[in-house]
């Protein structure tokens, strides 16, 4: 099971595919406009359907925990933004330039949500205060990332201010989100009974942006600027990115003295970055033309997080249950 795990999953693989896809036939001229006419529709989908979803008796139930909550979110906004500048020494010779203001533009971004929740639940950890601070997260990214990306990078969205991107993103996602919060009063059940397929459109929309990106991306010169010994030194890079942050996560549970359901939270929720927002905001505060480079990272993290929190989320699912530990005369 552990090695299995370790595998790379559908959605991984497919990812890939699409990656080849638009290195051997990118999207060029109407049709890269078609692409993105698209891309912009099914992200508008997305953000709905992740609003339709979200339970707002689970957020309220684990509301009340602000102190793993705001933890949470400085691991998120504050821990990763100051790896990514402690690191420069390390990650500028591995990656280049370009590459590294990608893992800076990976370290801005909230956490995930699903699969937070998921490594959550697998562990046997705080399942609503996960929902709470993977849906904080999510949302609160959506105007705390433009701004980290000005401080970390110098970067105001496409020609304007970062009010701009903010507004931006807001009409893009946070509006499809509100919708969808608002439409789960007649669609909630249908989305729930529907949770199966419906995460394909999740899928979709990311693996459109994806192409669209790296389409104009390979059309640039991507590979060029990214040869195989870039591209292993930025696999390396994640790795050392994640392992700190799992380290911080874990050594602030205790240290605070967190009990164990809450420290799981933390870990899951505190370390991860998320793909889903990440890349349809690259769509809109980057240029086209260097999405490809800067999303690499966070596609790499991705697929890392997934692997090395699957194999944590099962050692922390086979600890022994709390009434297990107390005396049998007890």
């Amino acid at each position: 099971m552990a090695r299995s795990r370790l595998l790379p999953d559908n959605f991984t693989l497919t990812l890939i595919a699409v990656v080849v896809t638009a290195t051997l036939l990118p999207a060029r001229g109407q049709v890269a406009v078609a692409f993105d006419w698209i891309t912009n529709i099914a992200i508008g989908l997305l953000f709905f359907l992740h609003g339709a979803k979200l339970s707002r008796e689970a957020v309220i139930a684990g509301a009340g925990h602000w102190r793993l909550h705001l933890l949470v979110f400085l691991c998120t906004f504050g821990l990763f933004p100051l790896l990514g500048l402690a690191l420069k020494p390390v990650l500028m010779p591995l990656v280049g330039a370009e590459l590294y203001t990608g893992f800076l533009y990976l370290c801005a971004l909230p956490a995930t949500v699903q699969s937070a929740i998921a490594f959550t639940s697998l562990a046997r950890g705080n399942i609503p205060a996960a929902v709470c601070s993977a849906a904080a997260s999510s949302l609160l990214g959506i105007f705390i990332t433009p701004l980290l990306v000005a401080l970390l990078m110098g970067v105001q969205g496409q020609g304007g201010s970062t009010l701009d991107a903010i507004g931006k993103i807001s009409v893009q996602l946070l509006l499809p989100f509100i919708a969808g919060q608002i439409a789960r009063r007649w669609i909630g059940g249908w989305v729930n009974r529907n949770k199966g397929w419906l995460k394909n459109v999740d899928q979709s929309s990311i693996l459109l942006v994806v192409y669209t990106a790296f389409s104009s991306a390979v059309i640039g010169g991507l590979w060029q600027q990214v040869p195989v010994l870039t591209l292993l030194g930025a696999v390396a890079a994640c790795c050392l990115l994640l392992a700190l942050a799992l380290l911080f996560t874990h050594l602030l549970g205790r240290w605070l003295g967190f009990g164990v359901e809450d420290r799981i939270t933390l870990l899951f929720c505190g370390s991860k970055k998320s793909l889903a927002t990440g890349v349809p905001m690259a769509q809109v505060l980057f240029a086209s033309g260097s999405i490809g480079v800067l999303i690499l990272p966070l596609m790499l993290f991705h697929q890392i997080q997934l692997m090395v929190c699957a194999v944590l989320a099962q050692r922390y699912a086979r600890r022994p249950e709390p009434a297990t530990l107390a005396p049998a005369g007890a």
